[in-house]
């Protein structure tokens, strides 16, 4: 999976928290250990939204 830019990572921020987010493999992460909060990067897009949120987008479909 190929980085997303130093510049976009430098102004995304957790939509749950608000903290800084970096980049492991192909998920972007807030936080560290347990608490951390992860995102999903599909096909280069970063998707942003809460895990209840995720989940309720793959069931509507």
């Amino acid at each position: 999976m190929p980085s997303l830019s130093p510049e976009l990572l430098s102004i995304l921020r957790c939509p749950e928290t608000g903290a800084p987010l970096h980049q492991e493999g192909d998920e972007l992460v807030a936080g560290t250990g347990e608490s951390a909060v992860r995102y999903p990067v599909e096909d280069g897009i970063p998707l942003l939204l809460p895990a209840s949120l995720r989940d309720a987008s793959r069931t509507a479909n």
